[in-house]
């Protein structure tokens, strides 16, 4: 009885093993190209929350391809970095009109 279960699980292992190394001409388990990040993030429009939250980063064997991640968090950066510069001059500007309406409103004072 050993030898006959024995000899029925090393017949097993060879059929699964050729199963799955492909002993036949068709491929059982054919090679599967890399997932690749294809940049949902626009680049004829500033990135906004919509763009964000429907990017799906592929995933590799270990956990997220660096590459990808970073590239996109660079991406990300320069678009924060853009609007910051955008949103100071702005200010700049803002600061500057009023203290030009306030100098002007006491100037019509003193006149008056």
């Amino acid at each position: 009885m050993f030898w006959f279960l024995l000899i029925t699980m090393v017949v097993v292992v060879a059929a699964v093993t050729l199963a799955v190394v492909g002993g036949g001409e068709s491929e059982v388990l054919p090679e599967v190209a890399p997932e690749q990040l294809v940049d949902p993030l626009p680049a004829t429009r500033p990135v906004d929350r919509a763009d964000v939250e429907a990017l799906r980063l592929p995933v590799s064997a270990r956990g997220y391809r660096m590459t990808d991640v970073d590239d996109v968090l660079d991406r990300l950066g320069a678009e924060l970095a853009e609007r910051d510069s955008r949103i100071a001059d702005l200010e700049a500007a803002l600061a500057t009109a009023r203290s030009r309406d306030e100098r002007g409103e006491r100037g019509e004072e003193d006149e008056a």
